[in-house]
């Protein structure tokens, strides 16, 4: 479909209509999640050229839907424009051909990856001679909800399935039409792969009442939880459920300019930090630079982003060195602001620099440029963040980048995952233990 009536059916596919509850919001979230938990036992036992088949088959749908996705991206673009929505969001919200074939790519490039369920982890033999191995299995049904992304439909639905997961999508108000066609594409390739459709559904209406549905774990059918959006979302998120969470906090990204930096080096990795996509989590949001570097490289690092359109909030010295910098406040050194704004403080040193990122940080993604191995092993070591990186653009907090062919997220926590969630990260484990007879005295 192309026309208004992706605002108001989807299909008859287990996808229920946009706008507006159900009559009974409660008991049709549990029918999805019944659904989700019988699809994701089907799912987890089939092989892993099934999965795989399927992946392709996912990939080659969205391929020939390119034409209803990008007509129901147009309609939410439209939306998003008409409710003066910033450049940034916007721009995480379109898709066109060059994107969409991106998105296929990445999901037949997570059939390529190798399969992660029956790896074993660690083996090893007690003295009774009893054989132990740890061996990963999936995690069960998985409920991601996200904003505004709608590449998240395809990456969230093609990771949990080649993980031997059921899915369960809930997209922002602001895709939930590109979603939608993005959502049949994936559940017409289980369908031509002989797996259940229900292994990927999407959350039929824009109620934010399903996502408190979610939360509550849908009488036990959910196992985790991943939300990907804005502070407010996770916030609640982690505030109500009721079943483990995948924290993805929000993208406060550091770029430390150290004093033994190289300029040269540090002006390209200070722009493509901060302006490759401004709405990335991965957005550098401020730049530090060391007292040490000052007289040589605040100006032309401040006057670079300048030149190449961004706003500038320093501190008194930022201000000194560059007239357009505008004044800092105390909010802007913890302010996300996924747009072409960056906040510019001069610190006496390293150990100033680790402790403004941990006071002020989201412990997502941070980064040092310098020639100093010594102070480099130092901020790596001591910034307690998912991602740390020496001589390297934030922008590479990417699961693509990091060789796990997409991710969900990037999980903030410290708990079971942490950093780009790919395959590996989507599965448990489980103890297989062999004996020959063995009883215990």
């Amino acid at each position: 479909m192309t026309s208004e009536a992706v605002l108001r059916v989807v299909s008859n596919e287990g996808l229920a209509h946009d706008g507006g509850s159900a009559p009974d919001m409660a008991a049709q979230m549990l029918a999805l999640g019944r659904r989700a938990r019988a699809a994701a036992r089907q799912v987890s036992l089939a092989s892993a050229e099934r999965r795989d088949a399927a992946l392709q088959a996912m990939a080659e749908a969205i391929r020939a839907r390119t034409g209803a996705i990008l007509a129901a991206n147009a309609l939410d673009l439209a939306e998003a424009r008409a409710a003066g929505q910033t450049a940034a969001f916007i721009d995480r919200l379109l898709l066109d051909e060059a994107r969409l074939a991106g998105v296929a790519d990445a999901v037949a490039g997570i059939a390529s990856l190798p399969d992660p369920l029956g790896r074993v982890l660690t083996s090893w033999t007690q003295p009774n001679g009893l054989r132990f191995e740890r061996v990963a299995t999936p995690l069960g049904v998985i409920a991601v909800i996200f904003e505004s992304r709608p590449n998240v439909t395809a990456d969230a639905g093609a990771l949990c399935l080649k993980s031997g997961n059921a899915a369960i999508l809930r997209a922002g108000s602001d895709s939930f039409r590109t979603s939608t066609e993005i959502a049949h594409a994936l559940r017409a390739g289980l369908t031509a792969a002989g797996l259940p459709a229900d292994a990927i559904q999407l959350v039929p209406s824009r109620d934010r009442a399903a996502v408190g549905e979610i939360l509550k774990g849908l009488d036990g059918c959910v196992d985790v939880v991943v939300p990907r959006g804005g502070k407010s979302l996770v916030a609640r998120v982690q505030s109500d459920a009721r079943v483990p969470v995948f924290a993805h906090l929000d993208g406060n990204c550091h770029v430390y300019v150290h004093a033994a930096a190289d300029l040269a080096m540090a002006r390209e990795i200070v722009l493509n930090a901060k302006l490759r996509r401004t709405g990335v989590c991965g957005a550098a949001e401020t730049l530090l630079i060391d007292e040490g570097c000052a007289a040589t490289h605040l100006e032309p690092l401040v006057t670079a982003l300048i030149d190449a359109g961004c706003a500038v909030r320093g501190d008194a010295r930022t201000q000194a060195a560059v007239a357009q910098a505008e004044a800092a406040t105390e909010a802007d050194w913890a302010t996300e602001y996924l747009d072409r704004i960056i906040a510019v403080k001069v610190v006496p040193g390293l150990d100033d620099a680790i402790a403004h990122v941990e006071r002020y940080g989201s412990h997502h993604t941070d980064a040092i440029v310098t020639a100093d191995e010594a102070a480099a092993a130092r901020f790596l070591a001591e910034v307690d963040s998912a991602i740390v990186l020496h001589n390297a653009s934030t922008q590479f907090a990417d699961g693509g980048e990091f060789g796990f062919g997409a991710e969900i997220g990037i999980a903030t926590g410290r708990m079971h995952a942490r950093g780009p969630v790919g395959v590996e990260q989507l599965c448990s484990f489980k103890y297989r233990v062999h004996g020959n007879g063995q009883i215990r005295p």
